[in-house]
């Protein structure tokens, strides 16, 4: 079962376990979101990615400019340690990390959640990248992908016992649209996958072969 397959099942899964309520709170939000075509103004394919330096789950700086020097670089959005979409996503990366190595790319997730977070993370799946803090997704922003959702939802993660204030450093309205970008050594970004869906993320077939286009 591929990439796309687990992400399909886990969303019929937690689909049957929502209240009317919930749903359509979520449904309202996922709407708004996707008709205000956020998602297609975001970094994209021929623009320059936005440098930035956060810190790794134990707390050294990582730089894009730095990261760059050595190779294309593939950057990962995801949401937080509490989204079971993320975490699919994230081990599906670890599994294909030998194939990123060999193609001399270096790879990097980003999230929202303060680095204790991005530590348990990192363990719990055995992450052999960086998993970088963007705290009040401030680098998320100058990619285009930071959001604020309505209170509604943000009550309803609380509820279901996602503790985003905790996890998040107090940003518990924020989130970030999940993307995946390869940028090359030259700053620019070579290939994109930005969808307002949290349910879909890139397949690491196809991040593979953009890095093997670039060379």
């Amino acid at each position: 079962m591929n990439l796309t397959e687990k992400l399909e099942r886990i969303y019929e899964q937690r689909r049957g376990r929502l209240t009317p309520d919930e749903a359509e709170i979520m449904a309202r939000a996922a709407k708004k979101l996707f008709d205000d075509g956020q998602a297609e103004l975001a970094t994209n394919v021929g623009d320059e990615a936005p440098r930035f330096s956060l810190p790794n789950a134990t707390d050294e700086l990582v730089t894009l400019s730095d990261l760059l020097r050595h190779g294309p670089v593939v950057l990962s959005f995801y949401r937080g340690s509490w989204c079971p979409y993320c975490n699919l996503e994230l081990r599906a990366l670890q599994a294909n990390i030998g194939a990123f190595e060999a193609r001399g790319a270096c790879l990097v997730a980003i999230s929202p959640q303060v680095p204790d977070a991005s530590l348990s993370l990192a363990e719990k799946h055995g992450l052999t990248f960086d998993v970088l803090s963007d705290v009040g997704a401030t680098v998320a922003q100058d990619y285009g992908l930071s959001f604020d959702i309505p209170e509604e939802l943000a009550a309803i993660y609380e509820n279901r016992g996602y503790n985003l204030i905790r996890t998040h450093g107090g940003h518990d309205r924020t989130l970030v649209i999940p993307a995946t970008y390869v940028v090359g050594q030259d700053g620019r970004v070579s290939w994109a996958f930005v969808d307002s869906d949290h349910a879909k993320r890139a397949d690491p077939l196809e991040i593979l072969a953009a890095l093997d286009a670039l060379s």
